[in-house]
């Protein structure tokens, strides 16, 4: 194994520990209301970490326990983005509804045991990767490594070129593409160019995919009728708006 390698998968994982638990603590006295937020990203940038890493001792462990709290935050991450966009267009009160009992369904993540899991795999992780390493059961872990990310960035080019291409599937790929990027940048998988195009298509996409499921919420929630045809609208132009962004994509991907 690649020791500066391995020294940057353990520094990562150090400081994706840190993020976590204050995110803990901050979810646990509901100070803010980025807290989910923060921890959702820092599981994205876990995941991506040890996407590569499938395989090691603890890899795999890990990212099933970092995939499980994922799935727990996200219904709770899209309502309170919902309830930001209905404050924003004045529908204080609908919006207010949909943050009630935040604190408590804060403090419920920050003790849950999903959470505790990630963190109990996090602290011995470290550990699992020098022990793997003494043993020689992960050699060539920078070959390992990029092995994987072109994997990742193939599939993306595929998905792109094909004229059906789904935008649900894409806007995943980007997300994995763009932070298994960001995850090891001295493999220098992406210039400065292309990993803004990774972000705007990621934008493009996430408001694309917002409006498409408050949409589909309105069908069942009257206090959503207000805002349809505006939401309506907005999907129309992020469609156009992704179209043109994903097509950039393409073609600074071709110049690869």
């Amino acid at each position: 194994m690649s020791t500066s390698m391995l020294d940057h998968v353990v520094a990562q994982i150090l400081t994706l520990q840190v993020r976590l638990l204050a995110c803990r603590e901050r979810l646990a006295a509901d100070t803010d209301s980025e807290a989910l937020h923060d921890l959702r990203i820092s599981l994205r940038r876990l995941r991506s970490l040890l996407r590569p890493l499938r395989g090691l001792p603890g890899a795999e462990q890990l990212e099933d326990a970092a995939k499980s709290l994922g799935t727990l935050t996200t219904p709770l991450r899209d309502r309170e983005v919902l309830a930001a966009e209905l404050i924003r267009r004045g529908l204080v009160e609908p919006g207010q509804r949909r943050l009630e009992g935040r604190g408590r369904t804060f403090a419920s993540v920050a003790a849950s045991p999903q959470l505790s899991r990630v963190l109990a795999i996090l602290d011995a992780f470290p550990l699992f990767l020098r022990a793997a390493d003494r043993e020689g059961l992960a050699k060539s872990l920078d070959r390992r490594i990029d092995k994987r990310l072109i994997k990742q960035w193939r599939e993306l080019r595929d998905a792109l070129e094909d004229p059906a291409h789904d935008r649900h599937r894409l806007r995943l790929l980007i997300k994995r593409t763009r932070y298994g990027d960001e995850a090891y940048p001295q493999l220098e998988h992406a210039g400065k160019k292309l990993q803004r195009l990774l972000k705007r298509a990621q934008g493009d996409l996430g408001g694309w995919h917002d409006r498409l499921q408050w949409l589909l919420q309105a069908r069942d929630h009257a206090d959503l009728a207000p805002c349809k045809e505006a939401w309506e609208r907005e999907l129309h132009e992020a469609e156009r708006q992704s179209d043109v962004t994903l097509d950039a994509l393409q073609a600074a991907l071709k110049r690869r």
